[in-house]
């Protein structure tokens, strides 16, 4: 019950309906606010408990100073939580772990159970092994399910030993088109009251509910653990940036270009720690299909929200969607009543502000590397002839050390080149060379919940196929939409078998390219690649593009529309100007131009009216939770606790809690530590934790084959994250990271200082001498560090190698809390200084004190930091938020809620 210091509970009647709601209006300043702090606003006064909630924190927010840092610490209540399953499971594991742990403590393991709905989707297992024809669909489920039984059987326990826990299984969508499409309720409805939609998702890319309307944001899944057994999470009144949007789209560009050039923009601004909100008459011209491509990749240009109020397209999409009539009713009734409508001439009052024209929207794509790094369509083929030498070596630099004679790459127009000739199975032969697009893959949440660019892909299939065109040999095509209503769609409009034709056969229902889950490229194009060193590339509509992420046989990636996938897979190579160049010949011998095969608007928007109603979202998510006959048939463990198998390496008992008593041990300095990584700029969470392919000849790999399982059988890093014994020897393994403690090695490698000369070994190898030398250890890193998905394993990994420290240039949002979560420190350099500017080679000797300060309730600003070479620094403490203080002096967020728990 609400302390309701502000005689804020009143009574909204919707039709036959009444709900309780707390009026926002009560609270003085509160119509100025933007539409995302309002909803905090909301979420206050209804929690307001008069202790972690009071009423200065509402006053703080209510007379909110946009242009002031953020200082004032409140507690966010999220109304749900969601969850895939590579995030999730290692949730499910912990939630059943602290079963376990309560127990020893003395308490009730039935605490341990979610207090607000939470919700997971299985979307991120299903590998894209078979592709090219009709059955390819049916052979990735097969095999998914005989890769994941353990942990889908897990999960199904859970299911049942969990209360308020349910279960999206496999083969369904990719979570955020879920939780848009049927999951998201924009205006809640519990226990009588009625108030915003507000989440916390286990998946950076949680923000695509946004586009709704609904408050929400990627998490680390500890912290959304924290949030599912009732705590709120700690967080700083934010500054929230104003971006208006004016004009419309021209024809030819689509929602891809569109965020491409909204996340270069904010990149360039800045708005990491920020809230993003979208206002102006042009957001009335926008489409929910692409404020949903907007709020998406919130990750990508480092907001921790990029919201959209709601108006009437809000819920002309809510209808679509199989939304009840009186649900509908209720959301637009409730956000007039409570300020929260669009009124598209409104200037809210923001801390900063931008804006774009639509009009001024461009083609674009964004490569190889980095999503923020936009190239216009035009300029494409030209900035590969730059980007490739980056990953290819000059003839000048190839030396007899770096190829053999005959490999050492020739140039052709200034462009490296060392074409190879393939031969296929069935005898045919084809040509490769660097830039050959070997993945095209149309994946990802971000372009699949978005009818208009997918009707516009099948479309280009179409009209290529009428020409005689179809995809190059060597392009490996997969089609994952994030939902079933995308194919019955697209085989009610007739255009399934045109995409069938080009190679875009249903590979999944599911976060596949994007993710990692491509599979193996075909075994001749791989054997080739890798003889021969060559820098290929992959097209994907997705929204991650992050070095070794994609395929570990692809070099350069790029982020394209689901159209111009389409286009490459028909040109098959990034050499070649799609803007300009043939993509091939009709059958008369007549060149192709992808001018010749792009629909019109009216077109993609004619058979988006015609081929998409109510019916089918209502068909797809009417027994959603149930799942197929293989999900039905898996049997499951009863009882409270969970039956571990000490056979499995799929879910096995971490140690987070061994040795665990009632009581906080003293936080301590660090001294006589050792660096396990030196790393530089935009080194991600997918340099840190890699979800993708194990290799056979890493200390993962070698794990899982002294348990037995074959090569054919390793899965992915995302796949195993329920074993902590393969995610230690997974953390820092990617197989493009470069740490420069050991120069010239790529890969999982460092120096191990416990041995004599120091030897190049593996990081994971490093780490066990280490602590068994009681040695502790730090990383440093450059600017960035932890950008990218919401990967919880990053930070558990960290310190499960035995980090005690992480000193950076800056951090990425998630990654620094999650560290906090799990009792490592953030440390920052001084201003305008880092590792290398301070002269340090990563082969010191470190010490920092001053962080025994928090044992006396307070964060110091800095601590200091010496090293054996006489270098000396104050370290910037991130520790932000007086809450993240208690979950470090609590050894982590896991250890502080148990406890709060057992003591209620």
């Amino acid at each position: 019950m609400s302390a309701n210091s502000f005689d804020a509970r009143s009574t909204l009647q919707v039709g036959d309906e009444s709900y309780e709601i707390f009026r926002l209006d009560k609270v003085e300043g509160s119509a100025r606010l933007p539409y995302s702090l309002k909803v905090l606003l909301e979420n206050l006064l209804r929690t307001e408990d008069g202790a972690n909630i009071t009423a200065d924190h509402i006053r703080a927010l209510g007379s909110w100073d946009s242009q002031a840092q953020p200082s004032q610490e409140i507690q966010f209540t999220p109304a749900r939580v969601i969850m895939q399953d590579f995030t999730g499971v290692p949730c499910v594991v912990d939630l059943a772990t602290m079963r376990e742990a309560v127990a020893a403590l003395g308490g009730d393991p039935a605490k341990i159970n979610p207090l607000s709905p939470a919700e997971m989707v299985i979307d991120h297992s299903v590998i894209a092994d078979k592709f090219g024809t009709n059955d390819a669909f049916k052979q990735n489920v097969d095999l998914e399910y005989g890769r994941n039984k353990e942990r889908y059987q897990f999960l199904r326990w859970g299911q049942t030993a969990f209360d308020d826990f349910k279960v999206v299984p496999p083969g369904t969508g990719i979570v955020h088109q879920v939780n848009i499409e049927h999951l998201a309720r924009t205006v809640m409805v519990r226990n009588g009251q009625a108030y915003p939609d507000t989440l916390v998702g286990t998946d950076s890319h949680t923000t695509m509910v946004n586009g709704l309307g609904v408050l929400g944001w990627g998490v680390g899944g500890i912290e959304a653990e924290a949030a599912m057994l009732g705590q709120p999470v700690s967080m700083l009144i934010p500054r929230v940036v104003g971006f208006k949007l004016t004009g419309e789209l021209q024809p030819g560009t689509t929602a891809t270009d569109l965020v491409l050039t909204i996340t270069e923009m904010l990149r360039k601004h800045g708005v990491v720690g920020k809230f993003v909100e979208f206002y102006g008459e042009g957001v009335a011209a926008t489409s929910l299909a692409n404020r949903a491509t907007i709020g998406n990749m919130s990750p990508e240009f480092g907001s921790t929200a990029a919201i959209f109020p709601i108006d009437d397209e809000t819920l002309n999409y809510l209808r679509l969607t199989g939304r009840s009539d009186q649900q509908v009713a209720l959301v637009e009734s409730y956000a007039k009543e409570q300020g929260l409508w669009l009124d598209p001439k409104a200037e809210p009052d923001f801390s900063e502000k931008l804006e774009l024209d639509l009009s001024t929207v461009v083609p674009s794509i964004a490569g190889p590397k980095r999503p923020q790094d936009r190239i216009v369509l035009a300029n494409a083929a030209e900035q590969f002839k730059t980007d490739v030498l980056n990953y290819v070596a000059t003839a000048d630099e190839a030396g007899e050390e770096s190829f053999p004679a005959s490999d050492a790459p020739a140039a052709t127009n200034g462009v490296p080149s060392n074409p190879v000739v393939v031969t296929a199975p069935d005898g045919s032969t084809y040509e490769i060379d660097h830039g050959a697009v070997t993945v095209a893959a149309i994946t990802s949440c971000t372009n699949t919940s978005n009818p208009y660019v997918m009707v516009a892909a099948a479309l280009v299939a179409k009209k290529a196929v009428e020409k005689g065109l179809t995809r190059k040999p060597w392009v490996k095509t997969t089609l994952a939409p994030g939902s079933k209503v995308v194919t019955d769609y697209f085989d009610k409009a007739g255009l399934t078998p045109y995409l069938d034709k080009v190679g875009f056969n249903l590979v999944g229902y599911g976060c596949t390219t994007c993710i990692g889950n491509s599979g193996p490229l075909p075994e001749e194009v791989s054997k080739a690649v890798n003889d021969h060193d060559l820098a290929v590339t992959s097209v994907l509509s997705g929204n991650r593009n992050f070095e070794g992420r994609i395929n570990p046989d692809v070099k350069m990636n790029y982020l394209a529309s689901p159209p111009l996938v389409v286009a490459y897979a028909l040109a098959g190579s990034m050499k070649v100007d799609i803007t300009r160049d043939a993509l091939g010949a009709d059958q008369d011998g007549n060149p192709v131009f992808l001018k010749d095969i792009w629909p019109s608007e009216a077109e993609v928007n004619d058979v988006v009216a015609n081929a998409i109603g109510e019916d089918m979202f209502s068909k797809s998510y009417s027994d959603v939770f149930a799942g197929d006959a293989q999900w039905q048939a898996l049997s499951i463990p009863t009882g409270n606790t969970f039956e571990w198998d000490a056979e499995s390496t799929y879910v096995r008992k971490p140690p987070y809690f061994e040795g665990m008593t009632m009581e906080t041990t003293p936080v301590s300095d660090i001294a006589g530590a050792r660096v396990l990584a030196k790393l530089g700029d935009s080194v991600t969470t997918d340099h840190i934790s890699p979800a993708g392919a194990i290799k056979a000849d890493t200390p993962a790999g070698k794990y899982l084959t002294e348990h037995g399982v074959e090569r054919r059988d390793f899965n992915s890093y995302g796949s195993r994250r329920g074993n902590h014994e393969v995610m230690i020897r997974g953390t820092f393994a990617n197989i493009r990271l470069r740490n420069q403690i050991a120069p010239g090695t790529e890969g999982g490698f460092t120096r191990d200082f416990t041995q004599a000369d120091a030897p190049v070994s593996f990081i994971y190898d490093a780490s066990q001498n280490y602590q068994a030398a009681g040695v502790p250890l730090v990383i440093l890193g450059g600017k960035e560090y932890g950008s990218g998905s919401s990967r919880d394993w990053a930070a558990k990994g960290t310190a499960l190698l035995g980090v005690k420290a992480v000193i950076t240039e800056s951090y990425e949002r998630i990654h620094r809390s999650n560290l906090i979560g799990m009792g490592v420190l953030p440390l920052q350099f001084p201003a305008g200084q880092n590792a290398d500017s301070l002269g340090l080679t990563g082969e010191e000797t470190f010490s920092i004190t001053g962080v025994t300060e928090l044992n006396e309730g307070t964060t110091p600003s800095t601590v200091k930091v010496t090293t054996d070479t006489g270098v000396e620094f104050d370290a910037v403490v991130r520790i932000d938020t007086p809450g993240e203080a208690d979950y470090y002096r609590n050894g982590g967020i896991m250890q502080y809620v148990l406890r709060s728990l057992i003591r209620k």
